[in-house]
């Protein structure tokens, strides 16, 4: 795992000076991605710099690595799981390596596939080659997105970077996005391609990227997320199901250091640690809960680490711990993410780097198996197909009663088409509030321009695919796969997802909706796989998430902290800030629960102060020392 950034400049260089000065100034601000070594290449039109964490081939893994005489030069960022059977291939094929790492596998296969290459590519993984001879940069995501790729231009310079921060840091010309904004307080992330500066995209997942000298990027997608049922026993699917998920855990687990896990009280986590105690009888686990009642899963997390027979180090995170915390946080995060569950995996991240450099999550299982609660709603307003006729006095009716009475809500969900009412796993502000607070509201740009297209994409889709489709997305790759990489690349922790895996999910999209959601429960033929894997204590255990008690802290220790960031914020040229003050009074008081809502404001607010507000932007290590600074609990 690492992190790399760099510049290509449509015109020959008269002094690499000033582009070597800025590209180390870039990979300042990512350190944390990559410390045990760092690294450079520079030509006439190129400077690339990168950052290394050390797993696999720790002696010759140095990059930017070459390849044929040094035309190819490449940064990679990620992990290549098939690359023992690809590097086999190749060899057998007279393709020579003079290193054991994953990354030389890549340049030999983009030697002899060029961009067909990544079709081959089992992983997580961004990467940049530069072709010396055709002068020509190709880049690459992988298909889920779980490593990031950020790129600007600026006049004849293209810049990239694993984080966007590092582009931030140097690019001159910076442009808020104020659509971005709108977005971010419905979703509470900022969808991709896009970030809050106009001049930063991120590169979409199972994309590629070229760059050719005095021409525009351009972008073409090798692998598109979709689903196509195909009829199977639940027998013959479980049994599928099962295999998938042992062969992904086994290669996920390759590593020169000691791999890890996460371990929550859910099944997911449980999946994976179970599986990959075949493999490590020693695994080591990661844990972490809260104080207050009903907000932790230690208790479960460790019986079944006990039941299974693998160690467990855990921690219960404070409110104080979490205010302290939030500064890093922010930053770490690039673009804002209001997903409270991101914090508590920030400390997961902390405490899991003190005992491995690597770790196994379960994250992803809920978005190709069909995990989500409201995955239920389809077959919960199935009445409302037989009203239709009345749906919009029903409509009327809801929308007279009073906020949070009883029927009110379903009535809305059941009158109102899914494309208007499913966002994805987060809706935080609808269109009618984010009108009463934005000063310059644009009502040509709804939330529906995110999620239309990919509604249109799906229309022949039944209603349960249709939303998970969304999720898949969106909230997949813009929330839990970003938090997941952020949260502990922070910390210099590599994490790795065997449900997020290509194999897997070509598998999981073949499973028919009725599969998925059935007999009552979520991820019923998941369930149904591994029965014989997990303890009998978690496996039809009700999903919890990652629950974080801001509910009641927003109400008390974090009240004044909230109330302060509110009010010395300088977002005033967005902002009606008597409008979030008055949600903040009303959640103290009990008037109605306004902790998410809060939560996506507060992040942003921190957000803005750390990148625009302040005349400096961290770098990396300034960053880890102000997180060196938040007291170990």
């Amino acid at each position: 795992m690492c992190g790399f950034a760099g510049c290509l400049t449509d015109r020959t260089k008269a002094d690499n000076a000033a582009y070597d000065q800025t590209i180390h100034e870039m990979t300042k601000m990512i350190v944390h991605r990559g410390p045990d070594d760092d690294g450079y290449f520079a030509d006439d039109n190129i400077t690339m710099g990168f950052r290394r964490l050390s797993i696999i081939d720790l002696a010759g893994g140095h990059q930017p690595l070459s390849y044929d005489n040094e035309r190819y030069w490449m940064t990679f960022n990620g992990e290549i799981y098939n690359y023992v059977e690809l590097r086999e291939q190749l060899k057998q094929e007279g393709y020579e390596f003079k290193t054991s790492s994953d990354s030389e596998v890549i340049l030999a296969m983009y030697a002899k596939y060029h961009a067909d290459a990544t079709k081959y590519l089992r992983g997580m993984f961004a990467f940049v080659i530069w072709d010396k001879q055709e002068k020509t940069l190709f880049a690459a995501r992988d298909q889920f997105g779980i490593k990031p790729f950020y790129y600007a231009i600026s006049g004849d310079d293209f810049y990239y970077a694993s984080e966007s921060k590092a582009i931030y840091k140097i690019l001159k010309d910076k442009t808020f996005d104020k659509n971005a904004l709108q977005d971010y307080m419905t979703f509470q992330f900022v969808p991709e391609p896009e970030t809050l500066t106009k001049e930063i995209k991120m590169l979409a997942p199972g994309c590629s990227l070229t760059k050719k000298l005095g021409s525009a990027p351009r972008i073409d997608r090798y692998y598109h997320r979709e689903f196509h049922p195909v009829e199977r026993s639940e027998d013959e699917y479980a049994q599928k199901i099962k295999d998938a998920l042992i062969d992904s855990v086994k290669i996920h687990m390759r590593s020169d250091v000691p791999v890890g896990s996460f371990l929550s009280g859910g099944i997911d986590s449980s999946i994976i640690v179970a599986i990959a105690k075949n493999f490590n009888p020693n695994l080591e686990t990661i844990s972490v809960g809260f104080e207050r009642e009903g907000y932790s899963e230690l208790d479960v997390a460790q019986e079944t680490a006990e039941k299974l027979g693998v160690k467990n180090y855990s921690m219960t995170i404070t409110p104080e711990a979490f205010m302290k915390a939030f500064p890093h946080f922010v930053w770490s995060m690039d673009d804002p993410l209001a997903d409270p569950a991101a914090v508590p995996q920030y400390f997961l991240a902390k405490e899991a780097v003190k005992h491995v450099k690597v770790c196994l999550t379960g994250e992803g299982a809920d978005e190709l198996f069909g995990g989500y609660t409201i995955y239920h709603e389809p077959e919960s307003l199935k009445p409302f197909r037989y009203t239709k006729p009345i749906n919009g006095a029903l409509k009327r009716i809801a929308l007279m009663m009073p906020e949070g009475m009883r029927g009110r809500s379903f009535l809305l969900r059941g009158t109102t088409p899914l494309e208007n009412r499913y966002v994805g796993n987060a809706f935080i502000f609808g269109e009618q509030e984010k009108q009463a607070f934005f000063k310059n509201y644009n009502q040509n740009h709804p939330f529906q321009s995110i999620t239309q297209p990919l509604y249109d994409e799906s229309v022949d889709y039944d209603p349960i695919s249709r939303m998970q489709f969304i999720d898949m997305h969106t909230w997949l790759n813009g929330d839990l796969l970003h938090n997941a990489d952020r949260t502990t690349m922070a910390h210099s922790l590599e994490l790795r997802t065997p449900f997020v895996d290509r194999e897997v999910y070509n598998l999981a999209a073949e499973i028919p909706a009725d599969l998925r959601i059935s007999h009552g429960t979520t991820k019923y033929i998941l369930r149904k796989a591994v029965e014989d894997i997990v303890p009998a204590h978690v496996l039809h255990r009700k999903k919890l998430g990652f629950p974080v008690p801001i509910r009641f802290w927003l109400k008390d220790e974090m009240y004044d902290w909230a109330k302060q960031i509110i009010n010395d914020s300088q977002t005033d040229q967005y902002f009606n800030k008597d409008y979030f003050l008055k949600l903040l009074d009303d959640h103290k008081a009990g008037v109605r629960d306004n902790s998410r809502k809060l939560w996506t404001v507060l992040t942003f607010m921190m957000w803005h102060r750390l990148y625009v507000e302040s005349d400096h932007l961290m770098d990396s290590p300034e960053a880890n020392a102000v997180a060196e600074k938040v007291e170990e609990f």
